[in-house]
Parts: structure tokens; sequence; C-alpha cells
């Protein structure tokens, strides 16, 4: 007896409808611009930085300049500090008052994606720290799973939804946590915060 598993056949025009039923949005402009609108909406006063890979996640970060501390850090040649092994001796107690200061403040990070689901693996890590915030296309707010499994999980997060509709004009969703959060300073923020820092400075420049 023949061990090879049976086959249901399937007309092609079924398996082409089944392929195209639940057509994934596209972006009604550059992350860049959606970003950006979605800053203003959120009231996130700061430079909207490109879109850039943190933490293996890819999000747009909103940050302000601290002039006092970025001042001191031009005075004794403190540029900022990509390599993480090196910023993780920072928090150590013998090192206090040995370290340059943060030079920028987080303000929130933005992540755009087609899928909520993409949007909110990206976002949420940072709600840890801040404010978070994702931008999706508006049709994804007319599906049953956005009603059902985003809207509850965003809320739960303090995760800031908007939508982005044809004409290109960014709502408010869902409203998050939208406040200046204070952030405890350890390894990984001090990192993030450096590597912020230096995008700051490279798009000043």
């Amino acid at each position: 007896m023949s061990s090879t598993p049976a086959r249901i056949a399937v007309p092609d025009s079924a398996r082409a409808q089944s392929a195209t039923a639940l057509p994934v949005p596209e972006l009604p402009a550059s992350v860049e611009e959606l970003a950006a609108e979605a800053a203003v909406r959120l009231g996130w006063n700061g430079v909207v930085l490109p879109e850039t890979v943190l933490m293996g996640r890819k999000v747009v970060v909103v940050a302000e300049l601290i002039a006092d501390a970025h001042a001191e850090r031009v005075c004794v040649g403190a540029t900022p500090e990509a390599d993480r092994t090196t910023v993780s001796t920072w928090v150590w107690p013998e090192m206090e008052g040995r370290v340059p200061p943060s030079a920028v403040r987080i303000v929130g990070v933005l992540a755009v994606a087609r899928h909520w689901r993409t949007g909110l693996a990206s976002a949420v890590p940072f709600a840890r720290f801040g404010n978070a915030a994702v931008v999706l296309p508006s049709s994804v707010a007319f599906s049953h799973d956005y009603l059902v499994n985003c809207l509850p999980r965003v809320r739960r997060y303090g995760v800031s939804v908007l939508l982005a509709d044809t004409e290109r004009d960014v709502t408010v969703d869902a409203s998050g946590r939208n406040e200046q959060v204070p952030v405890e300073d350890t390894a990984t923020t001090r990192w993030v915060n450096e590597l912020v820092y230096e995008q700051v400075l490279a798009t000043a420049s």
C-alpha cells in the first residue's frame, strides 16, 4: 500500500480567491511622513528621527536634545557611545560621577506598520520606558481581528493607535499613556539613549 498522503483537488479559482481574501493594506504614505504627522497628533515635541532598528525592532524615535548636557559633553569631548558593553559599565556604582550625562530625552517611540501585530511587536518593548504608539492603515479598523484582539492589547500596554486614511490624514483611534515618564537608568536605557543621541546629531548635521 502506498504511503503517499491523499491530496484534495482545489480549483485554481478557489485557490486564487483564498490567497486574496484578506489582503494586507498598504500604507498611504512613507513611514517618515506618517510618523511626523502622528507625532503632531500626539503632541510629541521633538525631532522625528528617521526609521531605525533598536533592540531588533524597526521604529521611529521622537527625541529632544538636552542643551546643557550636550554642551557639557561637547566641552569634554564625550561623543555618543554606541558600544553596548562600554555603556553597560556606566551604571556601576563606582562609575557614579565619572560618566557623561544623558544628552537627549526620548519623547516617544512610534512603529509604522501595515498590520497591528507587527506594529505592536515593535512598539510594546518601548512602552516600558516611555510613550509608545503605532500607526496603521485606517482600513484595519473595520476588521473583527482589530476590534477583538488589537484594542484590548493596546489598552493593556498603554500604547496609542493612530490610523492613516487614503488621504494621508492621521487620527488617534486609541489613546495610550502620553506623559513624561520617569525612566529608570539601566544599562539598556542608557545604551538606547546613546544610540538616539548619535542619531539626533547625525540628523542635525
